[in-house]
């Protein structure tokens, strides 16, 4: 089974053929319009003010190195497997009857988690697989899974306004992260545009890289933009992320100068971005927004990401690196409220 191609996608950088959202003069209702999700995260309190309901797109032009959700890279749905919740071959095994390619069957015998017996995992051969998601299904323990899934915008809406009680007491509203959700153009401004009519309050999460007509689109619909600053200087940020910074620095100037909200995110990398050079680059940065910038959200590095590429399979291309200590978080954190900048730490 083949993919189906990027509904509304295009490649971030693509010079579109028709605007945003619009095609041939048809509304993306009518065009039932989908956009491909790896989550929905309810009682979210990191994306945005107050409590919020996160909508995570696939698709990132960006490879960083710490990135800390790799399944949110490729548009094309993965095969995600959790070895820790995998009960076995002899206890299970339904995967390997369930792959029609052939491309599952019994791993070595290992130590059985907690006990003293062994037990045989399962080995993927991934080249074999089309991501038809049959092991996932037939799965017992649901260690085997499909990451990614086609939703309507009336899908997607009809999940977030289960939460609008959260939303009215907390001041929160609902957030669309990725991967990079301006990597599915069409369907993003579409959900905000939802959203918005449903009176709920939105965030976009962006790492800015991306064509000025796509995020000048979906500022109208936008109450607040997440925006990712990961290096000042555009070589550096090209050797940590794929690409250079132009262009990210560039949007947020506009977005500024076009009246939108910004909170600026800094990821603190150990030995990658956190210098006091870059940090306070960064903060000079953000004063020149003015009023635009709400405030500065610093992000230390966790380690999150590297279970994640051990699912997918894929090595991770993370050093080993330690999260940087409390002091050092609190000199960047001086630093930049020297500036005059609201700053919080996540």
């Amino acid at each position: 089974m083949s993919e189906p191609a990027a509904t509304g996608a295009e490649p971030v950088g693509a010079e579109p053929s028709v605007a945003p959202g619009t095609v041939g003069g048809t509304s993306a209702a009518e065009r039932g319009l989908t956009g491909r999700v790896y989550d929905i995260q309810g009682f979210s309190v990191h994306d945005g003010p107050g409590i919020r309901t996160t909508v995570f797109l696939k698709g990132c032009p960006l490879r960083c190195l710490w990135c800390h959700s790799p399944e949110s890279q490729a548009f094309q749905r993965e095969l995600s497997w959790m070895e820790m919740r995998c009960i076995g071959v002899d206890e299970c095994g339904l995967c390997i009857e369930a792959c029609a390619k052939g491309g599952i069957s019994p791993g070595e015998p290992v130590k059985a988690p907690g006990r003293d017996t062994e037990m045989r995992l399962v080995t993927f051969d991934r080249s074999m697989c089309d991501n038809c998601g049959s092991c996932g299904s037939a799965c017992m323990s649901k260690a085997v899974y499909l990451c990614g899934t086609d939703y309507t915008v009336a899908d997607v809406v009809e999940r977030v306004v289960k939460d609008v009680a959260f939303f009215e007491r907390s001041g929160g509203g609902v957030t669309i992260s990725g991967g990079e959700p301006l990597s599915q153009p069409e369907f993003t401004l579409a959900l905000l545009e939802a959203c918005k009519k449903a009176g709920l309050h939105t965030a976009l999460d962006t790492t800015g890289y991306v064509r000025w007509e796509v995020m000048q689109g979906v500022l109208p619909f936008t109450d607040l933009l997440l925006y990712d600053l990961k290096h000042m200087d555009s070589a550096t940020h090209k050797q940590l992320t794929g690409v250079p910074n132009e262009r990210i620095l560039e949007n947020a100037r506009r977005v500024a100068a076009a009246g939108g909200r910004l909170q600026v995110r800094i990821p603190l990398i150990p030995g990658m971005n956190d210098s006091a050079e870059n940090v306070e680059a960064a903060g000079r940065f953000c004063s020149e927004l003015g009023d635009a910038v709400t405030v500065v959200q610093l992000l230390p590095y966790h380690r999150l990401g590297s279970a994640k590429y051990k699912r997918l399979q894929r090595p991770d291309p993370m050093p080993p690196t330690e999260p940087p200590s409390c002091d050092e978080v609190a000199a960047h954190v001086l630093r930049l409220e020297a500036l005059g900048l609201p700053v919080v730490v996540h």
